[in-house]
């Protein structure tokens, strides 16, 4: 698939927004991707995930993790599309863990799925904890790289679509500076 067919299934689910958001990472951007509305849509879902799987089949991993909650959808699809384990992380007090009940051991070969990268923020703390456990992190796959290919995680990192979304600090803001209300869609209450 190519990079204009993502952007038209993103398009044909009313993934892309457009207003003033509040992102998660705490910046301001004209533009938002609601991934909800891809998730709820299985149909795309498994074509999505179906091409993500297709730039991994190549790299030989045990395990797929992903970050709750966007992430636990593409990165089971992914796993299922694959044959392999899947687990995901949460955060607890703050810190990214992986989820109570799941195991992960240092000898597993690890792929990271995430739905939509702005700064990395969550795709760090994942690596972050896998690293702790000692787990091999062989790959990184992503829907949307809304940093234009800027994020850089230090590992084989493959998005579906890279697009340079512009992002403020709040106090830069043109947006703040017209006094346009912002709005916190897909909020996941990340602190």
């Amino acid at each position: 698939m190519t990079e204009q067919e993502i952007k038209s299934i993103l398009s044909d689910c009313g993934a892309f927004l457009k207003g003033h958001f509040l992102l998660t990472s705490g910046r301001h951007s004209e533009y938002y991707i609601e991934k909800i509305k891809i998730i709820q849509n299985p149909d795309k879902v498994q074509l999505l995930c179906s091409e993500l799987s297709k730039k991994f089949s190549d790299v030989g991993f045990d395990v797929v993790i992903s970050p709750a909650m966007g992430g636990i959808v593409l990165g089971y699809e992914v796993a299922k599309i694959l044959g392999k384990k899947f687990i995901f992380t949460q955060r607890e007090n703050n810190k990214m863990t992986i989820r109570n009940g799941f195991e992960l051991s240092p000898n597993e070969e690890v792929l990271i799925i995430e739905d939509i990268v702005t700064t990395g923020g969550s795709v760090f703390e994942v690596i972050d904890c896998i690293k702790k456990i000692g787990a091999q992190i062989m790959g990184i796959g992503l829907i949307v790289d809304r940093s234009g290919g800027k994020v850089d995680f230090g590992f084989l990192t493959k998005p579906l679509l890279t697009m340079d979304i512009k992002t403020y600090l709040p106090e830069d803001c043109p947006l703040c500076k017209k006094n346009i209300p912002t709005a916190k869609p897909g909020s996941s209450n990340k602190r």
